[in-house]
């Protein structure tokens, strides 16, 4: 969308003048705070203990979380998706998966098992939506991965739906050792870093942190109420 905005002289002359500032600030300063505990959270740790406290996290999340192999990933994954029934299934379109070694698992083994699966098509459109809504199982792989939360950061682009990650019953999530910081501050800092390097940011960045679940009626644990009711993260030991 294209459009212009109305009166802002306006109304920042008026917040300025609220402020009891004489003239309108042409920037903003970022301040330098005494103390920023949110960068020393797990700053220490190594990757293999970030690793430890993810696992744990998972634990209180309702999250399966598997260790692999590059090499033993597609043996891993084949056995995650029996294990959950089988398609269809929904994918993204993504080039890591060729580079993880997954290209014959989509391409032959599982459709030998009449497991239907799905790749995520911009060129059709909404008739994603309706691929995907049918999906048993969504396979994504995050971008970025929060150890304290157990988080997975998905950015959507057109050939990430982010349907792909809520909408099925079920979803796995392909996560790199290699992308595991310590919580959602290292995630802010990269984003911010690919917006001053220029990069076309994520039209839609997706936080996900095991099934969805709700506890809004008496504190009571509700799990599958707006997403995928099983989750499985595969880490896969890429360093």
């Amino acid at each position: 969308m294209v459009g212009t905005i109305q009166n802002r002289e306006i109304f920042i002359r008026q917040l300025s003048s609220r402020l009891q500032r004489s003239t309108i600030p042409t920037h903003v300063e970022r301040p330098q705070w005494r103390y920023t505990p949110q960068h020393k959270t797990l700053q220490n740790l190594s990757q293999d203990e970030l690793l430890g406290v993810l696992q744990k996290q998972c634990t209180r999340i309702n999250t399966n979380c598997i260790v692999t192999f590059a090499a033993d990933l597609a043996t891993t994954l084949e056995k995650v998706i029996d294990d959950y029934y089988g398609g269809p299934i929904m994918t993204w379109q993504d080039e890591r998966f060729d580079a993880y070694g997954l290209t014959a698992l989509f391409s032959d083994t599982l459709p030998k098992k009449q497991i239907e699966l799905h790749t995520w098509d911009s060129t059709i459109g909404r008739d994603n939506i309706a691929l995907v809504e049918k999906a048993n199982i969504g396979i994504t792989i995050s971008d970025i991965t929060l150890a304290e939360s157990g988080t997975a950061v998905l950015f959507s682009n057109p050939n990430h739906g982010r349907t792909v990650s809520f909408l099925p019953t079920k979803s796995i999530i392909l996560m790199p050792k290699s992308s595991i910081v310590p919580r959602m501050t290292q995630a802010a800092v990269q984003i911010r870093e690919r917006l001053q390097n220029g990069e076309t940011l994520a039209s839609c960045v997706n936080f996900i942190s095991g099934p969805s679940n709700s506890a809004d009626i008496e504190m009571i644990l509700v799990v599958g109420v707006h997403g995928p009711m099983y989750m499985t993260y595969i880490i896969i030991d890429d360093l």
